[in-house]
């Protein structure tokens, strides 16, 4: 499921082509937007660990503290080769979360309590978008093309003078040469093509997220921990690359290049423009 359009793999602050950057890119790659190899490994080690060994031995402090042990390496290892651990730290982090409350409870199930409140909660926060008509996916995927990430990591270092992949600077007074990239955030909603499709891309995170759960939850009240188990991991990583995919699909071209006219001064459409398929 990778793509290209013969050109670079992204720009600016999507250039990296990992998690939601990865559907600004004029190119997509599956393994990438996912983390790569290692992402996936940290990403489902753990929890495939829990799962494995409870079935089998059917004791729930050995299934925790081998999960915890799995988190454990992965951040031990970015360290010692001195990577980026911010997915492997969040990655221990949500599993602190499930390993105490099971261990709490003394109920496997509750390893997947939090994943399941985290889903309830981003599927809340979707649906509300989609009925305000300021559809998440819009803010979010606007967020990364107007390097609003690149600008805090820019006063994280004191104000510095930086280069944000776009062109644009900050002076030494820690003032921006090029507009607001929050202006972004909102400059979107006067172009009905754009809302259109980050309405559309929207409704495939809300379908992610009911999924997990209509899928999951039933498991969870039943008991049944090897299947709750698999749910996870074929609902966890492949689901969210596939509807990171479909999100590309959709948001793609929608700016149509670096030359397209701002909303406001846009040229009426010929024939061409017509023609052209909106994703």
């Amino acid at each position: 499921m990778s793509h290209a359009t013969g050109g670079a793999a992204g720009q600016g602050p999507a250039a990296d082509g990992r998690g939601v950057r990865a559907v600004t890119g004029e190119s997509f790659s599956f393994g990438q937007a996912v983390g790569g190899a290692r992402g996936v490994v940290e990403a489902v080690l753990p929890g495939l660990v829990f799962v494995v060994l409870y079935v089998i031995t059917s004791e729930l402090t050995w299934a925790l503290v081998a999960s915890v042990g799995a988190a454990l390496v992965a951040v031990v290892a970015r360290l010692a080769q001195r990577t980026p651990i911010t997915q492997a730290l969040g990655g221990l982090l949500g599993i602190g979360v499930g390993v105490f409350w099971a261990w709490r409870s003394g109920e496997a199930q509750n390893f997947y309590a939090w994943g399941l409140w985290t889903n309830a909660a981003y599927l809340a926060v979707i649906l509300v978008s989609l009925a305000l008509r300021w559809p998440v996916v819009g803010l979010v995927v606007e967020a990364v093309r107007g390097g609003l990430a690149d600008v805090a990591a820019d006063r994280a270092r004191g104000g510095q003078p930086a280069d944000r992949g776009d062109g644009a600077h900050t002076d030494p007074a820690g003032a921006d040469t090029a507009p607001n990239p929050l202006a972004a955030l909102v400059a979107w909603r006067k172009d009905p093509d754009l809302v259109r499709r980050y309405t559309l891309a929207t409704w495939f995170w809300a379908g992610l997220f009911a999924v997990r759960l209509l899928v999951k939850v039933p498991l969870y009240f039943s008991g049944d921990i090897g299947w709750l188990g698999t749910a996870h991991l074929v609902l966890g990583v492949p689901l969210w690359g596939l509807v990171l995919w479909l999100t590309w699909v959709v948001v793609r071209g929608a700016h149509g290049g670096d030359d397209r006219p701002a909303v406001e001064d846009r040229e009426p459409a010929g024939p061409a423009d017509q023609d052209r398929p909106a994703g």
